[in-house]
């Protein structure tokens, strides 16, 4: 089961409703390459079906996605524990982090983040998914707390400065 706000399921379907009305586009140029003679050498129609597959691959998953799609009632959460489609402004620890590397601290960065289902990030638009380990690590936390995150260049120090709905 996939848990998501409504702005994401309603994306979703979109997605979907475009997918499928590609499908048509594809198959027609698929019957119009088969129009042209001997299949097996003929490159347009290899391409067709191969983007036909990709598409039909696209919709299959989209539609298991959004059948197992719950949408969360957000007037139900609160604010006071990080919890999915919560909005959390961290700010990160630089120069206290764990590792003895001696650079130089720089100024905290402070960043506001939408943990989201894994289908909605975007983080152009502030969305991480539940999945990621900052996600992860922040989950059930509350504001003030300090927490720490192994990402993949190293341990990061995080700060919860706010948390919203």
């Amino acid at each position: 089961m996939e848990y998501m706000s409504q702005e994401g399921y309603d994306k979703l379907v979109e997605e979907l409703r475009q997918l499928e009305s590609e499908l048509p586009v594809v198959r027609e140029a698929i019957a119009e390459a088969r129009d042209k003679g001997d299949l097996s050498e003929n490159f347009e129609y290899h391409a067709a079906k191969r983007e036909q597959s990709r598409l039909l691959g696209r919709i299959r998953f989209k539609q298991r996605v959004l059948a197992n799609a719950r949408v969360i009632d957000m007037s139900r959460l609160g604010n006071d524990k990080v919890q999915l489609l919560s909005k959390v402004t961290i700010t990160e620890l630089h120069g206290q982090s764990s590792s003895d590397d001696n650079t130089p601290s720089s100024p905290a960065a402070t960043k506001t983040y939408m943990i989201v289902s894994p289908h909605e990030a975007n983080l152009h638009e502030g969305k991480i998914s539940i999945k990621s380990p900052i996600a992860h690590a922040l989950l059930n936390k509350a504001a003030g707390d300090v927490v720490e995150v192994h990402v993949p260049a190293g341990t990061m120090r995080l700060r919860i400065e706010s948390i919203e709905m």
